[in-house]
């Protein structure tokens, strides 16, 4: 795809679209625990059509490569996060006392390590064919090859995590 002002603006409609879908789905989540449950659909709803605008943005602007290519994308943007976002916002977290935003941060921090981790084996193995499964910390984001009894960064109980 030829660079221009078309491939940014798929760019930025792909990041406002992916930010609709999770803003959507934690208004789903207040609208739930308020017990406003048409309003909590609604959200849901307009959470998934956020999502398909952003996969076919991204499609457009021939971001999806093939799958060795993704996972190293994956590597990549994870150990950035990691080794660069996230120290820096929890320093600046941290200076101005924001407990919650340097514990939110440290343990996306935390689990970003591992997801790294997993894609760079997946990339080694890319050729495997016996199935894995994962799980998923519904705390802190932490993936999991098994069900732990504790989240190793958040200590979440392990019976919480999601299968995927």
């Amino acid at each position: 795809m030829e660079k221009g002002k078309t491939l940014n603006n798929l760019m930025e409609a792909f990041a406002g679209e992916s930010q609709a879908n999770r803003k959507y789905l934690a208004y789903s989540k207040k609208a739930e625990a308020g017990g406003n449950t048409n309003a909590a659909k609604l959200f849901k709803a307009a959470a998934y059509a956020e999502t398909l605008h952003a996969l076919k943005h991204f499609e457009v602007a021939d971001k999806v490569r093939s799958t060795p290519d993704n996972l190293k994308d994956a590597v990549d943007g994870e150990t950035f996060e990691f080794e660069s976002m996230y120290p820096g916002f929890i320093e600046i977290a941290k200076e101005e006392g924001n407990k919650a935003a340097v514990q939110t941060f440290t343990y996306a921090m935390e689990a970003e390590k591992v997801h790294a981790k997993l894609y760079k084996e997946a990339l080694e193995n890319i050729d495997e064919t016996e199935e894995v499964f994962y799980y998923v910390c519904p705390v802190c984001g932490n993936i999991e090859k098994s069900v732990p009894g504790k989240c190793s960064i958040c200590n979440a109980d392990g019976s919480k995590f999601i299968k995927y």
